[in-house]
């Protein structure tokens, strides 16, 4: 597939935190992966399958109103007896409201941040203090996907949510047309990762992005998505994948080192 690249001036549409930044917080953990399945991205039961099942609900600052949907992040905790220098990466999916903590993480990412032979022990902890910043998701050879959502009505509505972003981005902004033309008509994002329109082109259908890039944006062109007969359910690989990494517009970080 072809990719196409277009700057983008900046608008505070790229203005959030210093989320590559060095955090330090508290982490807790939900005792069923379940919960996470219906999370406030969208992803519904296909989220076990990411990351190994590493999965986190972040505070509404990390999550951004969906923005944040799909980003990674590394977490640490900090008892050197039984946690290790590298922790783990999880996946965002679900929104935290709980303001104790910035994530709420799968049993199995909080096991992960363990050393050797002591995933128990720090499962024991409950609530761990952490050190985290974000991290570029790496889905090593997958390209962007678009799933169409159950809720679409062909021809009339198209709700499609957004799989296997990949670098360090948010996309802000989504467009369709039908294969071929120059007619694009924008989605909105209705929640979470899931983004629609009631202006369905007929054909096979094209999109193009905007994505989060250095300081400021650029287009990804995905030039030929759906095809003319796209049905509910079924995932549709892009062709295209993202590997930018964003730069933020604030304050440099208080120190973005990672120390071991």
């Amino acid at each position: 597939m072809s990719l196409f690249f277009l700057v983008i001036p900046s608008f505070c549409l790229f203005c959030y935190s210093c989320d590559r930044c060095v955090h330090q917080s508290k982490v807790a953990y939900f005792s069923s992966a379940s919960v996470l399945l219906s999370g406030a991205c969208g992803y519904g039961n296909l989220a076990i399958g990411f990351n190994g099942g590493r999965l986190a609900a972040a505070v509404p600052k990390l999550y951004n109103n969906g923005a944040g949907c799909g980003a990674c992040y590394q977490i640490r905790c900090k008892d050197p007896k039984i946690c290790s220098k590298h922790g783990t990466t999880v996946m965002v999916t679900d929104l935290n409201t709980n303001n104790q903590t910035d994530f709420v993480i799968s049993s199995r990412a909080f096991m992960a941040m363990a050393i050797e032979g002591k995933a128990k022990d720090v499962l024991k902890l409950g609530i761990a203090d952490v050190e985290y910043k974000r991290v570029p998701c790496d889905y090593k050879g997958k390209n962007l996907a678009v799933r169409v959502d159950e809720s679409s009505q062909k021809p009339y509505y198209l709700a499609i949510s957004i799989f296997y972003q990949g670098g360090q981005t948010e996309i802000v902004s989504v467009d369709v047309a039908q294969v071929g033309s120059s007619n694009w008509n924008f989605l909105t994002r209705n929640h979470g990762a899931i983004w629609d329109t009631s202006r369905v082109p007929s054909g096979a259908l094209q999109f193009r992005f905007v994505v989060t890039a250095g300081y400021d944006g650029k287009w990804i062109w995905a030039k030929s998505v759906l095809p003319s007969d796209w049905k509910m359910g079924v995932i549709y690989d892009t062709g295209v994948q993202i590997t930018d990494i964003a730069q933020e517009g604030c304050s440099p970080c208080d120190d973005g080192s990672w120390k071991t």
